[in-house]
């Protein structure tokens, strides 16, 4: 299940192909293939620095609790912060990015919540971070569609990896 949660977070690389633009198409493009690049490093980096010690690679709390502190919430916050200081010029891309943040958040909630939960030998915080992983992904998954229909409505292709 985590797999296939953080599978929807990993947005993948994206290549852009357009013909003429316009003043959106060009905003999605200069996004796509430039605002989010870091972005996306960074995401890749947290997700997998998680998913080597969740699910079939977990081994034991305190390697979980390890990772959490020393990669998978400093790396997801350096995410955040590189996602609030995203330049969008067109107020749709704005909208449609709000909603990618806002699942960002939810993620980075839930990874700090695990980590809570360790410490505290807390099942029921595990039971509450698994819900904000999922209400994350959730909104990943809306951001990932609302920016595909924006990309199609402006003639710009998005090929994920």
């Amino acid at each position: 299940m985590v797999k296939r949660l953080l599978a929807v977070v990993v947005f993948g690389c994206f290549l852009v192909l357009a013909g003429c633009g316009g003043p959106v198409q060009d905003d999605i493009l200069n996004y796509v293939n430039k605002e989010l690049k870091t972005a996306q490093e960074l995401e890749d980096k947290a997700v997998s620095a998680y998913e080597g010690v969740a699910g079939v690679n977990y081994t034991d709390d305190p390697t979980m609790h390890d990772a959490l502190v020393n990669e998978v919430i400093p790396t997801y916050t350096d995410l955040i912060d590189e996602l609030e200081s995203v330049n969008i010029e067109s107020d749709e891309l704005k909208e449609i990015h709000e909603i990618y943040l806002s699942g960002a958040n939810l993620q980075l909630s839930a990874f700090e919540k695990i980590k809570e939960a360790i410490e505290k030998q807390s099942s029921s915080m595990i039971d509450e971070a698994n819900q904000l992983l999922e209400e994350g992904r959730l909104k990943i998954e809306d951001y990932n569609k609302k920016l595909d229909e924006l990309a199609k409505e402006n003639n710009v292709e998005i090929e994920k990896r």
